[in-house]
């Protein structure tokens, strides 16, 4: 995503109260406190962001880790910008890549099941191969040789 820019001004406070600039002495040790009570506000909210580091300098935040979805990466930048006395946030939160789904192709005397039970070791998760399928598949019995199926990473 890049730089984002936030109104400085406007937000939850981070430490419950309006804080005072720390002098140049206590910038490093306000900084890493900050750092520390943003990765918590992320945290709490149920984002987990894997490697997660946050740095803060002045009102510019960098935050860097594996989100597990671009909705998670989204969400933990909005959250940690939308504290007061942030005025920036660089996201390089990355985001975690599935395994690509594969395709089979149907061949005579296939059923979901017995391609589940092939691709997976158990035919019952045939379910996750339909609704990967749908709305091309109208039913788990109706399907041809010679028809392309998706066949998901059950790990999604």
């Amino acid at each position: 995503m890049g730089l984002i820019d936030f109104v400085k001004s406007a937000g939850s406070k981070i430490f419950g109260k309006d804080t005072p600039e720390p002098s140049a002495a206590d910038a490093a040790a306000f900084n890493e406190q900050r750092a520390g009570m943003l990765k918590r506000a992320v945290t709490n909210l149920g984002i987990e962001i894997a490697d997660f580091d946050i740095e803060t300098t002045d009102d510019k935040v960098t935050v860097r880790g594996t989100a597990q979805s671009q909705e998670d990466k989204e969400k933990a930048a909005l959250i940690i910008g939308n504290h007061s006395g942030i005025a920036q946030v660089d996201d390089q939160l990355q985001v975690q890549q599935a395994p690509p789904s594969v395709f089979h192709t149907v061949e005579s005397g296939d059923t979901l099941w017995a391609v589940a039970k092939k691709v997976y070791g158990d035919g019952s998760k045939y379910t996750a191969i339909f609704e990967a399928n749908r709305p091309m598949l109208s039913d788990p019995d109706k399907i041809y040789p010679g028809q392309v199926l998706r066949i998901p990473n059950l790990e999604d």
